[in-house]
């Protein structure tokens, strides 16, 4: 019997998805391949090899849809071309072609909860309150008083309703006043945006990453939300001095009516041989409840991730134990999708004061958790948070809320590739945003002649996962805390991985569970085990095989 390439093994798994790891690539800032100083498709389709390097199982690409920009494309004003900034669609069909060459699934960022009010459906509703699309967005009369009809309040600061002089009404937004908020109670919207899918699914990608998913329906009675007690504030989905979070967003997000909806969108999915997507959960207060609901019953999304592990706070041993316990309770039947890092937080190396041997023992961490991972660019090179001067800043939610919180250009400044220029071998031109020297220092040409650096570490990290069936796919068990060790159990088929992680500064001693256990993969500085106890030094990790 012939064996079967390991690549059509992956490509006929349905589950392929389930235990993946993703790179999420920022088109603007990955490669430039023109000289205009932006990122673009040819630039990611040469960078492509340097992917499939790392091992990971997919690419993630952010929105390169035709767009004014406005919010960097998270604003689309037509879903089924590619901007001119970022190249054709013939470009798109190279890139996916490449990628598929190297093993590697493509999956892009469908934004669907708004458009940009450039979109053509968007100029034809806000003509009339009687044309074919009149009822396409979400539109509503003011009050009395003329003040919007409730107090819903926008991530990117002050009312979510803008005033149109045209239909003398108001319309929702619940970011820039240039993204207006599409109405999912119309079913003609929805059958316009599944359409949507099976374009691009039809051009051959194997997936979507769906922008803030809870956002999709709103309430259509627009009641107001009520207000959270200030104990309750958690500055993770919008910046401490943004009032968004003074709200318990009961009404604006996360309506009972969005898992209809889910559930037409995973039929679609479900025509096509193994096409999956993971959603964006952006809540404060019900994320894990909500990756509960949307991943349930085999008949919704595949996955989601919620800002658990994107938040400000470093995670202890105790906080991580926690986290994976909640989803148990209330995801028993879904699958998580970690991530510290990605295009909306600062990074995480800065953002929890890394040191190089803890993002190393963070990085291990990830790729043991029971779920999905994806890691941003840059994070194979262990990159800190950019420092970006006012001056050059792009992000409009940086600008608005300056100088207390930053915005979030800092952790989408350009990819280091060499020391070739003063962009790092991302673009011949001036960059769209600068790039930072400590970036340039850390380029991918410098770390792979060191054969210590990160960039082999994750390599060899992501290796040893693909090599578990345990880490991918398996259930994990005896989730225990002794001071800042996290320890845990991962099995499959047979087989079972013991995994132990010392979040601290400190050393940390935990008993060995019952049984013959041998070490395996890479571990950090020297681990010891004497009597039914392992010692871990500071930010040490051990991973041991049943035997």
């Amino acid at each position: 019997m012939t064996k079967m390439d390991p690549q059509l093994i992956k490509a006929a798994d349905k589950d392929w998805w389930r235990g993946a790891v993703i790179y999420q690539v920022y088109p603007r800032s990955y490669q430039d391949s023109n000289g205009d100083g932006i990122g673009d498709l040819p630039g990611i389709t040469s960078r492509l090899p340097h992917i499939a390097s790392l091992g990971v199982d997919a690419i993630w690409i952010s929105p390169f849809f035709t767009s004014p920009m406005k919010d960097f494309g998270y604003d689309v004003s037509d879903y089924r071309d590619v901007d001119p900034m970022f190249g054709t669609l013939g470009d798109f069909d190279a890139l996916v072609a490449r990628a598929h060459e190297l093993g590697l699934k493509v999956m892009i960022d469908l934004v669907l909860s708004h458009s940009s009010d450039q979109h053509k459906w968007f100029k034809e509703s806000r003509t009339s309150r009687d044309n074919p699309k009149a009822d396409w967005y979400v539109w509503s009369d003011p009050k009395e008083d003329g003040t919007p009809p409730n107090n819903w309040l926008s991530i990117f600061g002050g009312s979510a309703w803008q005033w149109d002089s045209r239909r003398e009404q108001y319309y929702l937004h619940n970011f820039l006043t240039s993204q207006p908020d599409l109405n999912f109670h119309n079913a003609d919207v929805q059958d316009a945006l599944l359409d949507v899918v099976r374009f691009w699914l039809d051009r051959g990608v194997d997936g979507f990453r769906l922008d803030t998913i809870n956002f999709y329906v709103h309430d259509k009675e627009l009641r107001s939300n009520p207000a959270l007690p200030k104990d309750q504030r958690d500055d993770t989905i919008a910046p401490s001095v943004n009032p968004y979070n003074h709200q318990l967003h009961l009404y604006s997000k996360n309506q009972p009516e969005n898992l209809a909806f889910l559930r037409r969108f995973r039929a679609v999915l479900d025509e096509y041989p193994a096409a999956t997507a993971v959603g964006e959960v952006g809540d404060a207060q019900f994320g894990l409840d909500i990756m509960g609901q949307y991943t349930s019953g085999g008949d919704k999304v595949h996955m989601c991730y919620s800002f658990e592990f994107l938040s400000k706070t470093q995670p202890s041993a105790g906080r991580v134990a926690e986290v994976l316990k909640l989803v148990d309770e209330k995801a028993a039947e879904g699958w998580a999708c970690w991530a510290f890092s990605n295009h909306d937080v600062v990074r995480h190396a800065t953002r929890w004061d890394l040191s190089d041997a803890a993002q190393r023992a963070m990085s291990m961490l990830i790729l043991t958790l029971r779920g999905s991972v994806c890691l941003y660019q840059g994070e194979e090179l262990g990159l800190q948070e950019a420092d970006v001067a006012f001056e050059d800043l792009q992000d409009p939610y940086g600008i608005e809320f300056w100088p207390e919180f930053k915005g979030r250009d800092g952790c989408r400044t350009p990819m280091a590739w060499e020391k070739s220029n003063q962009n790092g071998g991302f673009s011949e031109g001036r960059s769209w945003l600068p790039v930072a020297s400590d970036h340039v220092a850390r380029s991918v040409a410098v770390q792979e002649q060191d054969p210590e650096a990160i960039l082999h570490h994750y390599r060899r990290a992501i290796a040893f996962r693909s090599s578990q069936p345990a880490l991918v796919k398996g259930l994990h068990s005896d989730l225990d805390v002794t001071g800042e060790v996290f320890s845990f159990q991962r099995s499959h088929d047979g087989e079972t991985l013991f995994c132990a992680f010392n979040l601290s500064d400190v050393p940390g001693d935990i008993e060995m569970p019952a049984g013959h256990w041998e070490t395996v993969g890479e571990t950090v500085g020297s681990v010891s085990a004497e009597a039914g106890k392992l010692r871990l030094g500071p930010w040490q990790f051990a991973i041991a095989k049943k035997i």
